[in-house]
């Protein structure tokens, strides 16, 4: 039953993305970070202090709203608290949505519309598009899918899958601990995103919330590209160099977690990702990962969406088996 229900919320993102009809769960501990900061930021001078609180409250928050929730729901029917939980996790996750965004791109590309091809690419990352070449272009898609594998697709299930292992020591119903795991680790990551900017507003602020994040990502970063490198060989790409890429470039990206999808990918598309980039303003020297064995091209962007929905049912399978091991035990 279980193995069913984190299933059921893989494919429903996979086929059908964010429901639209319902308020993100991610949008309200967005709203909820704001608050939060206001708060801390008005009655203490430490920021470093003032963001610590911050994330715990979010966090505590965060799980005592949805701990609620799901015994209101219970309370009512226990088949309601399920349906509830698996909707829960399903919003966790964002392969569709990342795809969907990255082959809005690709649509601008194949007209050659490279106009609206900066435009489509600008919702999707932080850098300055509006001087991007082609291949600028199809690389900005490609990196954001690659590290967005991780935060946006198997550490939200890695988390929520490793906190159903509590339900037999604790009694409680393991989706509702997968969707409470999955959900405070898009917590986290939301805090990351809204405060973890290296500028004096948040240098010393989003410390906490961003070590947070670093440490939550750790294992799945390091985990998913052994699963994209087996997309890659069942896909006939080049399997042997995203895992020699992985092996040789991981560490040469200024995030300690992103690089390791991201080079796994240019290995096996055989392209080079990373470089200079523009920030508000300001040239950024990002080490290049990968070789150029070729120009990157359009076709790319929908190679990348296709590894990384392979390499994330992958890691799921690979979860599930070790979970049902564990709790065989």
């Amino acid at each position: 039953m279980y193995t069913l229900q984190v299933l059921t919320a893989i494919a429903a993102d996979f086929l059908f993305g964010d429901p639209r009809f319902l308020p993100h769960p991610v949008r309200l501990i967005g709203r909820l970070c704001t608050f939060s900061e206001k708060q801390t930021r008005s009655s203490i001078t430490s920021p470093a202090t003032a963001g610590t609180l911050t994330t715990a409250a979010v966090l505590l928050a965060t799980g005592l709203t949805l701990m609620l929730a799901l015994w209101a729901c219970a309370a009512v029917s226990p088949l309601l608290a399920d349906i509830v939980a698996v909707i829960l996790l399903y919003t966790t996750v964002a392969a569709h949505d990342l795809a969907s965004h990255s082959r809005a791109v690709y649509r601008r590309l194949i007209v050659d519309d490279l106009d609206g091809a900066r435009q489509a690419v600008a919702m999707i990352v932080g850098r300055d598009t509006t001087r991007l070449d082609r291949q600028g272009i199809c690389r900005a898609a490609i990196e954001t899918v690659a590290e967005n594998t991780v935060d946006g697709v198997t550490a939200p299930l890695f988390w929520g899958i490793g906190f159903s292992l509590l339900a037999l020591p604790i009694g409680a119903d393991p989706i509702a601990l997968t969707a409470l795991g999955a959900m405070l680790y898009k917590a986290i990551n939301t805090m990351d995103s809204m405060f973890g900017y290296k500028n004096e507003r948040y240098l010393e602020f989003g410390r906490t919330a961003a070590r947070l994040d670093d440490l939550a990502n750790f294992l799945p970063a390091r985990l998913t590209p052994v699963f994209l490198i087996f997309a890659a060989a069942i896909q006939r790409l080049d399997w042997r160099a995203a895992a020699r890429i992985c092996r040789r470039d991981r560490l040469r990206h200024a995030s300690p977690n992103s690089g390791h999808p991201e080079a796994t990918v240019a290995g096996a598309l055989g392209v080079r990702l990373g470089g200079p980039s523009v920030y508000f303003g300001t040239i950024i020297d990002k080490p290049w990962l990968g070789d150029e064995r070729r120009a990157i091209d359009a076709e790319d962007i929908l190679r990348t969406n296709r590894l990384m929905y392979l390499g994330a049912l992958l890691f799921v399978i690979f979860l599930l088996g070790c979970r049902a091991v564990v709790m065989e035990g």
